[in-house]
């Protein structure tokens, strides 16, 4: 503590005082279009007024007609624009000319707590709060009275062109209206209003004043008050605080912050999703009253599982053309009426009587789940959901039972037959019944054509493809035994796997085995794979199979054609005959990363034995963490070959076999975007 203090010591203390004589009559004027350094204080100030509620304030300030830098026949222009040919007492510009211009303020900020003016005096340092902070930028309203009068002459004009006896004005018919008593909330919304507030902002009186310039004896005056008037310390009592006191106010005590209640039917997504998964679904559903089931999930939280939402779906609403529509009864409580007519919840349910309902309860029931169309009557409101019918059968045809048992019900209150819910432009079908017997001849039949007509397609392929045309790698599995191939032994992640038979393969089954055997991969692309992997050091198996099929594309037509049909136990054969080896890198359960790129492979022996040292202790730190810090890296080589280890050969290294993302190292192909 004691060197932190030597480090840092004090250089000087300074008293601070609260001035409080202009606290409620300090503002600060700021000129965003003005450069600093070109002020207007020499600059002749005309007149000057403020709206104190407001904090708006008006500058008028005179312009410099004899600058070289104004132009005269412009400013002339203006004026008569503005003005007129006339000379009147409520003319903008009296001298004919634009010599003045207005500044208008806006509020910079309306919370100016944290804001004050200060002074710096004999070691003393006075700061004064400042009651608001204002930016002046010139007004243009001298424009819109130069418009005013160009309209003003042009229905003077229009109007001296007739005569005087179509100057009379027609006798009309005066109609008197007599105003209702307006509503609470039809006065709310006027309040608030745009043209409400201009006239309430508008009712504020100005209140003129005298404007002193930056070395006039009333400033000098009024600059004193700048300066803390009372010196004791009980007079400044805001700023003599206990350390305890002081550490309040720079941290005040977390207040509880309550929630604003808003209406008793809104709530927020946060709100929402403090209530179980049931109640959240009921809630969505009363408010939307038509949804698909995509939508709902995408509005509930994720993770939640979609067998759960249409368990609780299904309890609150029913599925129509793939999309749910909330329940009556859900919408409509027991024991509650209807808002607009006061019919009873269980006649709004069942739709009885929906004549004494009145017209505004049946159009409240369309508008939930149904628009108009012109000349079509109502139609459902979502369009068909397809998807979901063929993804959840099941619910489908439990939804299809309860619009049975629904349109039994309807049939029996308004005497209804069956036909009544057939669609007009739908022609009845007959049932056809087939028996299991028919259909399994019908599909043995389409599966003979359909293999009949692929196999004449593959033949006309290969008649038509030219020679060297582009070859693709043959996906084969390698799990499949019918020619005689065996998987690579991936069983285990340990350095001694790596090393074990000849490059990861066991007895009979290696490389060098199926070279004897006549089944070993073709010269060229053993060349292929060998010069690749010294451009790279390590590979995944889809990034190399990408590069084969560029190299493929690349060749001259007639050449490679050795390579024509290259599997791929054949290229990971190369790849193994090309002193590379695989590595078997933990990749995690979540990853999304394809079969071929789990596949690493990387050089094994470049002819340096302290360097093929090196990349086994990475590779067997690779085999046990799917990424590794920086630091892991260096203290395990560090732990194998001491402290002498060159920085620079531990960053020849990670360049070769690694990539780096947010601190963290993997080999190269294996990271997840």
């Amino acid at each position: 503590m004691a060197s932190g203090e030597d480090d840092d010591p004090v250089i000087e203390e300074i008293d601070v005082y609260l001035a409080k004589s202009l606290a409620e009559k300090l503002y600060l004027f700021q000129y965003p279009v003005r450069p600093s350094m070109s002020t207007y204080d020499d600059v002749n100030h005309l007149s000057a007024k403020i709206k104190p509620k407001q904090q708006k304030v008006e500058l008028e300030m005179a312009i410099n007609t004899l600058s070289p830098n104004y132009c005269r026949s412009k400013g002339e222009q203006i004026a008569l624009n503005v003005d007129g040919t006339t000379y009147e007492e409520t003319n903008t510009y009296s001298t004919k000319i634009m010599d003045k211009q207005t500044f208008t303020s806006i509020q910079a900020t309306t919370n100016t707590s944290r804001f004050a003016a200060a002074v710096f005096r004999k070691g003393e340092l006075h700061i004064t709060p400042l009651q608001g902070i204002l930016q002046l930028r010139p007004s243009f309203t001298y424009l819109d009275r130069a418009d005013g009068k160009q309209r003003e002459r042009e229905a003077a004009n229009e109007g001296g062109d007739s005569s005087q006896d179509e100057a009379e004005e027609d006798v009309k018919a005066i109609t008197v209206r007599f105003s209702r008593p307006e509503s609470e909330q039809a006065r709310q919304r006027r309040v608030q209003s745009y043209e409400f507030l201009q006239r309430k902002q508008a009712e504020e009186s100005w209140v003129h004043l005298h404007y002193h310039s930056l070395r006039d004896g009333r400033s000098e005056h009024e600059r004193q008050y700048l300066y803390c008037q009372a010196m004791d310390a009980s007079d400044n009592s805001e700023l003599v605080k206990t350390p305890k006191e002081y550490l309040a106010m720079l941290m005040p005590p977390m207040a509880e912050e309550k929630m604003p209640t808003g209406p008793s039917n809104v709530l927020s997504m946060a709100q929402l999703r403090t209530l179980p998964l049931a109640e959240q679904i009921k809630t969505l559903m009363k408010n939307v009253k038509v949804m698909p089931f995509a939508n709902l999930m995408g509005l509930l939280a994720t993770g939640i599982d979609s067998t759960a939402v249409l368990r609780c779906i299904q309890q609150v609403a029913l599925l129509v053309q793939g999309n749910w529509v909330v329940k009556s009864d859900v919408l409509y409580p027991k024991n509650t009426c209807s808002p607009h007519s006061g019919v009873p919840a269980e006649l709004l349910c069942r739709g009885r009587d929906f004549v004494v309902s009145g017209r505004k309860d049946v159009k409240d029931f369309l508008e939930h789940m149904a628009v108009p169309r012109i000349n079509r009557g109502w139609e459902f409101a979502l369009p068909n959901d397809g998807n979901f019918i063929k993804k959840h059968p099941d619910v489908t045809h439990r939804q299809q039972m309860l619009w049975l048992g629904i349109q039994s019900k309807l049939e029996k209150v308004f005497n209804f037959n069956k036909d009544d819910f057939i669609p007009k432009n739908t022609p009845p079908q007959g049932s056809v019944h087939v028996s299991g017997e028919q259909r399994l001849k019908a599909a043995q039949e389409r599966a003979r054509l359909s293999q009949t007509s692929l196999q004449h397609a593959l033949l006309a392929k290969k008649r038509e493809a030219p020679p060297g045309s582009d070859v693709q790698v043959k996906q084969e599995p390698l799990s499949d035994g019918e020619d005689g191939e065996q998987p690579m032994d991936t069983s285990s992640a340990t350095a001694a796997s790596l090393n074990g038979g000849v490059n990861g393969y066991s007895g009979a089954g290696s490389p060098a085995s199926e070279h004897a055997n006549g089944t070993a991969p073709p010269a060229e692309l053993r060349d292929f794979v060998a010069k690749t992997f010294k451009k790279d050091s390590v590979l995944t198996l889809s990034e190399l199979k990408r590069l084969f099929n560029l190299h493929l594309a690349s060749l001259p037509a007639g050449h490679g054609s050795a390579l024509m049909a290259v599997s791929d136990r054949m290229l990971q054969d190369a790849i193994l005959l090309s002193q590379c080896k695989q590595i078997l890198v933990p990749f995690p359960p979540q990853s999304t990363a394809a079969p071929d790129e789990q596949k690493v492979f990387g050089v094994w022996e470049t002819g340096d034995a302290l360097d093929k040292q090196h990349r086994r202790l990475l590779y067997e730190l690779f085999s046990s963490n799917f990424r590794v810090r920086r630091k892991v890296i260096q203290t395990r080589l560090a732990q194998e070959f001491g402290d002498d280890l060159a920085k620079t050969d531990v960053d020849r290294l990670l360049k070769e076999c690694c990539g780096s993302l947010s601190g963290w190292w993997y080999l190269k192909g294996t990271t997840q975007s």
